[in-house]
């Protein structure tokens, strides 16, 4: 029994597994906080998860100042923590009890949150199969708060590696127009680190020169 989390988007959606059903941290027009079962997903791989409706969405923010964070819902309101543990997304503007702290847990590649007295969200395990509850009111850190965070692909900070990825997305068929003449491969991958390391016109002009195809008003 117990848990991962995770988060999407512009958005994002905190993922929970808890038992055998992938359930995520969700909240009613009303700023009731509970756990939705996720239906987008294959299987129980919470990498491939993905929010089914707005309701398991949450947009987080940095909190100006602070190593915190905001967690908004759709509706607009901030998810809070009181001093009994109970979440609820309710409150129009930040306060300390809308603050959480993100941490890097042991377990796998998962997360942490902390409110703001210094416990941890996670799932209350529910006894005699009673009602799943996300609370935060945890004194440590288990599987059980552990969070798995998913977040929209177009907010996602690139790595050095995938953005030389994306400026080797050139093919062979621009890269001879531009050269004016057919290029071999050893050519072709010459143009294409050449663009990554911010030379690409003079190894172009290169090429160009070699084959006669230079502009003459090129220097």
């Amino acid at each position: 029994m117990g848990y991962h989390g995770a988060a999407r988007g512009a958005d994002w959606a905190d993922h929970v597994h808890f038992s055998t059903k992938p359930i995520c941290m969700a909240c009613d027009a009303t700023g009731k906080v509970y756990a939705s079962v996720l239906e987008n997903i294959e299987g129980e791989n919470l990498n491939t998860a993905e929010p089914a409706e707005v309701k398991q969405v949450w947009v987080v923010t940095k909190i100006h100042g602070t190593e915190r964070y905001s967690l908004k819902s759709h509706h607009g309101k901030y998810l809070s923590c009181d001093k009994f543990g109970v979440l609820s997304a309710t409150k129009e503007a930040i306060s300390h009890e809308e603050g959480f702290a993100a941490m890097r847990t042991d377990v796998g590649s998962g997360w942490a949150f902390q409110t703001a007295r210094d416990k941890y969200i996670g799932i209350d395990d529910p006894k005699s199969g009673g009602t799943v509850e996300i609370r935060g009111d945890a004194e440590e850190v288990g599987f059980c708060q552990t969070w798995t965070i998913r977040g929209q692909a177009r907010f996602k900070k690139k790595t050095k590696k995938e953005e030389n990825m994306l400026k080797d997305r050139v093919t062979r068929k621009d890269l001879e127009a531009q050269a004016g003449v057919k290029l071999d491969d050893n050519q072709v991958k010459m143009l294409k680190k050449a663009r990554r390391e911010g030379r690409f016109h003079e190894a172009l002009l290169d090429v160009r020169v070699k084959y006669g195809k230079h502009d003459k008003f090129s220097y």
